[in-house]
């Protein structure tokens, strides 16, 4: 979440005189994220999250996006709704975006999550899987392999400002992934950026998943490896074992993963963190800047990936 559209007082009133919400309270910002221009709003008639989208959101993507949130939802995961308005559609225009608003889960993001959490997190992530199995739409991974590629020539001549040596280690991380990527593990609906702001929390017991606009079809266990990077490791970049076998557990308890995906296990992190230094690179040297836009920097990606790189079991995540 970010903001990079500002949005009037009087611009929302209008736009909301489209739902049955009630009339405006009070709207502010939220800086954390970095993908679109989400506000806090309060109305007579609630709390919601109103999101603008950017322009890294395709707007012909965002019934994929909708839906599928209102199929988890049936399906017992605990996510947001869209809020549909007086012409039944869910997607408006505001501030010259296309613009949804969408429920307000109860609960608060960790920024010191435990193993606890992150057993939590395993199972949420398998049970949103398996909800997704018979999602009827499909979207492909627009940031898959390929979509590295071009991520990685839009940085690369600047790669070397980041960290000296940077282009040529990327460039082999190429090299080598693009030849032994797994192709054929079981695949399905993933949330694919599930980060612990993205997840809230009541206590320890998890109470909703958020930002489902990265969703798409792609490996399962890809999935998984994405959240080993975002929540198992600690501030000195170090991996929590103890952190990491809790996710993997509460995954399996769940949905076991079968041998060829556990085989795979440190490829696909190694790959996640890539894709992720890449957008974080892609954001520092080119995204706007301003008090209320987050840049995360790359360089914590960077060590993730050469930790993956010296990986040679996938014991060392903590996997049985």
């Amino acid at each position: 979440m970010a903001v990079y559209t500002d949005v009037s007082e009087g611009e929302l009133e209008a736009f909301l005189r489209d739902y049955s919400i009630g009339g405006l309270l009070s709207y502010k910002g939220i800086a954390e994220g970095t993908e679109n221009s989400n506000f806090l709003l309060h109305t007579t008639g609630g709390s919601y999250i109103l999101t603008l989208y950017e322009k890294r959101v395709e707007q012909a993507d965002l019934p994929f996006f909708l839906g599928l949130m209102d199929h988890l939802a049936r399906k017992g995961i605990s996510c947001p709704l869209p809020v549909h308005r007086h012409d039944g559609q869910m997607i408006g225009t505001l501030a010259g975006r296309p613009a949804v608003i969408i429920t307000f889960l109860e609960g608060m993001w960790l920024r010191r999550p435990k193993a606890v959490h992150c057993r939590e997190v395993g199972k949420a992530l398998a049970a949103l899987h398996l909800a997704g199995a018979d999602f009827a739409m499909r979207r492909p991974n627009a940031l898959a392999v390929d979509g590295w590629r071009k991520l990685w020539e839009g940085s690369r001549a600047r790669a070397d400002e980041v960290e000296p040596g940077l282009a040529a280690e990327v460039d082999a991380d190429f090299a080598e992934l693009e030849r032994i990527w797994p192709q054929h593990l079981p695949a399905g609906i993933i949330h694919a950026d599930l980060f612990p702001d993205n997840v809230f929390f009541l206590g320890e017991k998890l109470s909703g998943l958020i930002d489902f606009y990265f969703a798409c079809n792609d490996l399962y266990a890809y999935d998984l490896a994405t959240c080993l990077n975002a929540w198992c490791f600690e501030k000195d970049f170090s991996f929590n074992l103890t952190k990491g076998a809790a996710m993997l557990d509460g995954y399996q308890s769940v949905r076991p993963l079968n041998a060829a995906e556990k085989a795979a296990m440190p490829v696909l992190a190694r790959g996640s963190a890539l894709r992720f230094m890449l957008t974080r690179l892609f954001d520092w040297l080119h995204g706007p800047g301003g008090d209320l836009v987050m840049k995360r920097d790359p360089t914590e990606y960077i060590r993730r990936m050469r930790f993956h790189r010296a990986i040679r079991s996938p014991s060392e995540y903590g996997l049985q």
